[in-house]
This record gives C-alpha cells, structure tokens and sequence, in this order.
C-alpha cells in the first residue's frame, strides 16, 4: 500500500465532511487507506463518517485523548509505504497525494514534507516552512523582530520569511496540519511524542527526523487550504499557554540545560508579556470610546458654558465647581445611559446610543429637580449637553463607520452580495440552501464554468472573468460548487484574486453546509440550513439561564424535595454536570437514526418523550426533534421541567 491518511476529528463535522469529499478526489490512481480518529466529539461527526465515507476506517475515542495520542493510534495501523498526518479543517488539490509522493520517490533523502498553505481568503500561511525554534530564534518571534525584518536571514528564521514561498527548500520542522513521512523513517525515530497534549508534537517529530539524518522539505507544487483556528483561539491568553509549554517540553527534551533555561526564561517572560497585552488590549477596547465621548462633551461644554455666561449672564457666572465636578457628573449620567442602552456594543447602533442619552438626561433632569436650589446651576446648559451629546456622538460614528474604521462598523442590515461559481444544477441547489439559511444574502446570479456553457438568465459571466464580474456587481463572496469544481481550480482561483476585498466559500456535494472562513485570524465559518433555531445565539443564552436558574432553585429545595428522588446519586451528578454546562435539563429524545442530522444540544435530563405514556414510534420522535430544534421556545422547557420536576434524577440522554 502507498499510502496512509490519518485525520484526528474533535467537534468540526462540516470541515471534516469537505475535508474527505477533497481527499478522496485526490486518491484516485493511489492504493490507500484512510483513517479518522475522533476523539469524542459530540457533533455527530462519527454519524456523519459511518453515512458518507463508509470506506474510512474509524477509530472512536470515548475521551479527548489529545492530537498526538490520536494520531498514534491510526499510525500503529497504518499499512502505507507513506504516512500524512492531516488536519480536518483542510481542502486538498486533486494532485496533491500524487505530486508529494513522486517527490518522496524521487527524493530518498526526505523523511518528511510539507507544503504549501493557504487560508480561506487565499492568503499564504506563514507556518507552511520553519525554521527550529532555538532559544534566540523564539526570542525573535516572541517579541516581534521576526515580523518587523522578515528578509533578515538571523531575524526571520522562526518561519523562513526570508526564503521564496514559490521554491522548494529544505526546512527543519513541517507543520501538522499537512505532514507527510515515510513509514521507514517513522520506524527509526518513533511516532509522536504523547507528552504534547496539542502543539509542538509537529516540532519534535520534524526534529528527530533530521536528528535521523534525512531531510524536511518544503514543497509549494501544489497547494492546500487550512482554515485553522478550530480548535482554539490563537489570540487567547491560554493558546498563548498551552503553545509556549509545549515549547518548553520541547527545549527541556533536546536543548542542552543551559539552553533550556535561557529558552525557559523566554518563555516565561512571552506568556507573561503576551498577557499582559492581552489585558491592557481587552481594557483600552472597552474604554476607549466612552473616554473619547468623556473628553468630547466636556469640550463641548468648556465652549458653551463661557458664551452661555456672555450672552444671558456675565463671565464667571458660574463657580469654577460647575466645570469641574457638575459637568463631568451630567457626562457620567449620559454615558452610563448610553451603556445600559447597548451603545458601546458592537456593531455600533445609532439608536441605541440617543436611547442613552435620552435617558440619561431624563435621571440628570430628575436629580436636578430633587437637589437642593443652590447646586442647580443651570437646567439650559443641561438641555444644550445633550443637544450637542445628540449631535456629535452618532455623527462621529457614522463618520468612523465610513472610513471603514475596525469596531465602527453600524448595526445596518446590509445584505451580503453573493455569486455562485457551477453550473446550473448545482448552483441552483446551493441557492436553495442559501434561502434556507439565516444569511438572508442578495444572490447576484452564478458564474459559468466556461463561455460555451449554456446561460441562465441570471448568469454574470464565464469564471475567466471573475475578477471582472467582482469589479462590477460588486460582490461581497463567492461561493464555489465543489461538484462542478475542482479543488484546484478552487485554490488556484482563490490565489489570484487574493488581494481583492471579497470572501469565499465551498459548497460540498450533496451537504447542507456551506464552509469558508474570512481571514488567516479568523476560525473556518459556515451557513447552515435554518432547522436550527434552537442554536441561534439568544436562544442558546436563554437555555443555560434557564438551566442555572432551574438549578438554583433545585438546591435551595433539595432539603425538602431530596428524600422524593429514587436516584439521590443520579440527582447530585445531574445538579454537579449542569453547573458545569455538561448537559442540560432538556435535550432531544433519544434518537441513533438521527444523529447528526440535527443541531447540536448538550445531553438532556428530560426531553419531550417524557410525557407519553408508552414511547412514541421513530417517526414521531423525529418529527418532535425537528419541531423543537426549529422552533425553540423556552417557556416549552419551562413547563417540561415543571410538571417533570420529580424525573430530574434520570440519567441524561446521550
């Protein structure tokens, strides 16, 4: 056998489902295997498998045994003369497995390879060639030198920036999320080190394959897409943690002791000045604007107040108190109005942010009627504060928003404009889905796949003209029919119109999803039919609100209500699991055949079927699944609950 794929899963089913349609068009001609290891995921993607891609071998894991563990599983199995770890969150070109392998042939020297990545909007992914992270190599990349000279051959080492994305080159360490190696190879340095729970496996393996004496090389032939970010936030404070320990197993296990400690010291000081950033960002984003409206309306007053003395008064009417402690209370009234409105929320609402300060001058008015007559210095320059808060504060916004200032971005219901890249049947199946969807886009029409296609009314043009027909119905993403297209022609597109403003995405055949993602900071998003009601945001919020209240009314209660539960451990666990968030008081009726077909819901104590005296027939727990899924109402869960309250010690479905 020539070759083995190993894909570990966790919770991303629609980006494992585009990731096997991909890598099986990329297998024909190739005597292989193809592994999925799932480590207990709870979206329905061993469903999904086991319906769609029954010739996988499937390997489920009743734990998040960690990516290196899972990967070892397969690799013990695996029976191909090459071995590729691959992440789920990637699309393959159709000559991708054939265009590696040949260089692996051709080259005896390789014990691994790499190659070239892209992400979602067609930019190249740095990490598709490193250099080893040595202490002062990480020092460089920890503190930003790497970014600031990425010419420089001693600065930019962390990943090769120096070296051309378009030639093939030796590197020292291959990323993990396309890492291919000869099963000799493999034999001779072991497989994945299990100590690495979820970063820096892909570093220590390329490490002891040069330590082996072959070579890691870097191949850009052929592209692939990563999304990435499934698994975790790359900006957040414990990615920073969890990539920077990794780092320090790896210095303590092949750097020498004074190395090590000069790489732990770096490593330390990263996390923490990384925090540090981290909170003093989180801290300057959330007060930034209301200072800025601090500072803009007390400056609008220190221009009223003196001509509001000239012109009905004297200067110097008002006590130098006025200024310095009157208006900045009447400033800190508006804003706090404007707060409790949703003002400083994002998207920016003009709305919302006149609501505040409408009812800030209402309390500010009210307080003034209340207090005693000698601080009531002027009930007009009030009035003119808030004409000139009413004023300026949404034009300024609105001024932002049109410079296309990041965070100002207006609460407008804008719809996207999308086009949709197949041929007919396909692209029509796709606007179907896309109605069903959440979306609400404007469907601009579908690009050809060449000129002598026969064209619908609503076709724009060949795809030869794509960057044309962007230009002119000025569209905001295109979605791909991965049917009617190759992953290529994909990936190549995606490539030449990367520095245009506009999204993509990739319908897979005969699915309900539509996957993409917008940036390389940003995690793989999708469109999915709008079954799903129970999963909108606000709907999801209600639910656990509902399950902590439900909870705490159940602990108060417990001294009385205990003794009534036939399950005491049963009711204690249910209590500890949904403080946790591990499940929730109401779920789906229990249903194998449907798994997976439906959006995801944590386990439930209780579920619809409860009130049936005898269990309902598969058709309509089915039917009540959709139902409840489509049309979430928490006062449904409400009642559920209370006329169940005595079946709270059942053993959660699922």
């Amino acid at each position: 056998m020539k070759l083995s794929i190993i894909i570990v899963n966790y919770n991303v089913k629609h980006f494992l489902e585009q990731c096997l349609h991909s890598v099986y068009r990329a297998l024909h001609g190739i005597e292989s295997e193809t592994f999925v290891v799932d480590n207990h995921s709870l979206d329905g993607s061993c469903h999904l498998v086991r319906e769609k891609f029954p010739e996988v071998i499937l390997i489920e894991n009743q734990e998040n045994t960690g990516y290196s563990k899972a990967n070892n599983q397969a690799m013990r199995m695996a029976r191909g003369e090459y071995i590729l770890l691959l992440n789920p969150d990637t699309v393959v070109e159709e000559d991708t497995f054939h265009k590696t392998i040949q260089f692996m042939d051709d080259h005896p020297d390789a014990g691994g390879l790499g190659v070239k990545m892209i992400d979602g909007k067609g930019t190249f992914l740095p990490e598709s060639k490193r250099g080893l992270p040595t202490p002062w190599v990480a020092f460089y990349k920890i503190f930003g030198l790497s970014k600031l000279f990425p010419s420089s051959k001693k600065l930019g080492r962390y990943h090769l920036s120096y070296l051309d994305n378009e030639q093939t080159h030796s590197v020292d360490i291959l990323c993990g999320a396309f890492m291919l190696m000869r099963k000799t190879t493999l034999e001779k340095t072991g497989l994945l080190d299990e100590t690495f729970f979820m970063y820096g496996e892909d570093i220590d393996l390329s490490y002891r394959i040069l330590k082996a004496g072959y070579k890691n090389y870097y191949f850009p032939e052929t592209t692939i897409i990563h999304y990435k970010g499934e698994s975790t936030k790359k900006g957040s404070i414990n990615y920073v943690k969890m990539f920077y320990q990794a780092m320090l197993i790896f210095s303590r296990k092949h750097f020498s002791e004074g190395h090590f400690r000069m790489y732990s010291l770096f490593i330390h000081l990263a996390i923490y000045f990384r925090a540090f950033l981290a909170i003093a960002q989180r801290i300057a984003s959330r007060i930034y604007l209301p200072v800025s409206d601090f500072i803009t309306i007390f400056l609008g007053f220190m221009v009223f107040v003196p001509l509001w003395e000239k012109l009905m008064f004297e200067p110097g009417y008002y006590p130098g108190l006025f200024l310095k402690a009157v208006v900045p209370a009447y400033i800190l009234i508006w804003l706090t109005g404007i707060q409790v409105s949703g003002g400083y929320r994002k998207p920016v609402s003009v709305l919302r942010i006149i609501r505040g300060i409408f009812w800030g001058t209402l309390t500010i008015l009210i307080a003034y009627s209340l207090i005693d007559e000698q601080y009531r210095f002027s009930r007009a320059l009030i009035l003119i504060g808030t004409g000139w808060s009413l004023l300026l504060l949404p034009v300024t916004r609105i001024f932002l928003s049109k410079l296309k200032i990041k965070g100002f971005e207006l609460d407008i219901e804008r719809q996207k404009r999308i086009a949709i890249a197949g041929r007919d049947e396909e692209a029509a199946r796709v606007k179907n889905l896309l109605h069903l969807t959440p979306v609400n886009p404007v469907i601009v029409g579908t690009i050809s796949l060449s000129r002598d296609e026969h064209s619908r009314e609503d076709t724009l043009g060949p795809i030869s003209q794509i960057r044309e027909i962007i230009q002119v119905n000025r569209i905001d993403e295109i979605i791909f029919c991965a049917e009617d297209l190759s992953s290529a022609e994909i990936i190549r597109t995606m490539l030449d119109l990367s520095k245009l403003d506009v999204t993509y995405k990739i319908a897979p055949p005969e699915s309900f999803s539509i996957i993409g993602s917008n940036s390389i900071h940003t995690a793989g998003d999708l469109y999915l039919v709008d079954v799903n009601a129970i999963t909108k945001t606000t709907n999801l919020r209600q639910k656990r609100w509902l399950d902590l209240i439900c909870f705490i009314l159940l602990v108060f209660s417990l001294p009385l209500t205990f003794w009534f539960y036939k399950r005491k451990i049963q009711i204690l666990s249910n209590l500890g699991k949904i403080l946790t968030g591990k499940i929730s008081w109401v779920g789906y009726i229990p249903d194998d055949d449907q798994a997976g077909n439906l959006p995801d819901l944590k386990p439930g104590v209780l579920h619809q079927g409860v009130m049936f005296h005898t269990p309902p027939p598969a058709s309509q727990i089915r039917q009540l699944n959709i139902l409840y899924a489509k049309d979430y109402r928490i006062w449904n869960d409400l009642e559920l609950i209370a006329k169940n309250w005595n079946k709270l010690d059942t053993k959660p479905n699922g």
